[in-house]
């Protein structure tokens, strides 16, 4: 039980030297990041699942306790449970499944996806029709109107002190949240900041730089 920061990707030339020592190759990237924050959103499995021995890499390259948080867009929801099947590799550094439904609302949709996955998986909803009532950057997490954890996507940055603190005084544990890739290295540094707000600190791993 616990809150998770992170942020939306890590493999960003772009954040070297900023968050990323200058020189570090783009092989260590994972590695270095995985010691600093404990979650990650995978992106890129919205669009295009990598083989499974990619799965098998990300996750050798992380410590015990880290999670992936994967986006999944299946163009049909009856293809779900294959696509959760190709994440295995991951193993026990599988987090929450983030499963865009483009669908419009229906109380029973996300009932009957639960149902033909593993129940012990954790599945966030991102309702992207306009009919459902999930705040706007908030997916409704497994039933909406029950939530056993809460999945936060914070994609409107700058974020100030002020905001960032208050983000912190609304969450409570479990939780995941993770803040959108820009160019420079924003992102890390809003979660670094937002962590130190909620846990006084950073999780266990090599110091900031």
């Amino acid at each position: 039980m616990q809150i998770r920061v992170g942020t939306s990707g890590w493999s960003y030339p772009s954040w070297r030297p900023g968050f990323y020592p200058a020189g570090m190759a783009p092989a260590e990237f994972l590695g270095f990041y995985a010691g600093r924050f404990d979650t990650v959103e995978l992106n890129t499995t919205g669009y295009r699942l990598p083989p499974p021995d990619q799965f098998r890499r990300w996750a050798e390259a992380v410590p015990n306790g880290f999670r992936f948080a994967p986006k999944l867009a299946p163009r049909r929801l009856t293809a779900l449970p294959g696509l959760v099947g190709r994440l295995a590799g991951l193993g026990d550094r599988l987090g929450p499944l983030r499963v865009v439904v483009t669908e419009p609302a229906d109380p029973t949709l996300l009932g009957s996806l639960r149902a033909g996955l593993d129940p012990a998986l954790e599945l966030a909803f991102d309702c992207r029709h306009d009919s459902w009532a999930a705040a706007a950057g908030v997916v409704a997490v497994n039933d909406p109107t029950a939530e056993p954890f809460r999945y936060l996507r914070l994609r409107d940055p700058p974020y100030s002190d002020a905001e960032l603190r208050e983000i912190a005084a609304g969450l409570h544990p479990p939780a995941y949240v993770y803040f959108r890739h820009e160019e420079a290295p924003t992102a890390p540094d809003y979660a670094r900041r937002l962590l130190d707000l909620v846990s006084g600190g950073l999780p266990p791993g090599p110091s900031a730089g």
